[in-house]
């Protein structure tokens, strides 16, 4: 029989607040780790899959893609272009390039197509036609979300985010008093 003195046990709230306590850092670990296997996945995905992502900051697509949405664009050959598709073009140097619905994709030879495009809320299509050999096309967006990613952008927003990770890293390593 093993005898445990009275100032060497644990009172039982104690153990009960320290397993609590183990819990909730194990959740929050985990967590956080699910995470960033998460962010590992998309980014690897992104590159196998020539995916990026698009901001509007205009609403020439409301209601369809209201301003402030982030989209999720990939990559794809002008061949493959069809009307009613929401792509994003280039307009060349010095400029953003524009996310509006295909009206019309004609060849031009080795290639190159000539598109037209309007956005859902212009009342007439874009000025002229853009000539691409490729374009990204629209395959998901979500309302708002340029808004957060514009947020954690800035540069004190960044500032927090290192310095949270830092903290979290050495919690997670700072030894543990053994028992």
């Amino acid at each position: 029989m093993v005898t445990v003195r009275e100032d060497e046990a644990p009172a039982p709230s104690e153990s009960r607040q320290a397993r609590i306590r183990a819990r909730i850092e194990d959740g929050a670990l985990t967590a956080l780790s699910t995470l960033g296997a998460v962010c590992i996945a998309a980014t690897i995905a992104a590159f196998v899959f020539n995916i990026s992502l698009v901001m509007f900051k205009t609403g020439s697509m409301s209601p369809t893609i209201p301003a402030g949405s982030l989209a999720v664009v990939r990559e794809i050959p002008a061949s493959d272009i069809r009307v009613g598709d929401v792509t994003t073009v280039s307009r060349g140097e010095d400029q953003l390039p524009v996310t509006h619905r295909v009206i019309s994709a004609d060849p031009v030879g080795g290639g190159v197509y000539s598109i037209e495009m309007k956005g859902d809320a212009n009342e007439s299509p874009d000025a002229r036609p853009y000539e691409v050999t490729e374009v990204k096309k629209v395959m998901w967006h979500a309302p708002r979300l340029a808004y957060v990613v514009n947020a954690m952008s800035q540069p004190i927003s960044m500032a927090g985010i290192t310095v949270a990770a830092a903290l979290l890293v050495g919690w997670a390593f700072w030894p543990q008093k053994q028992r």
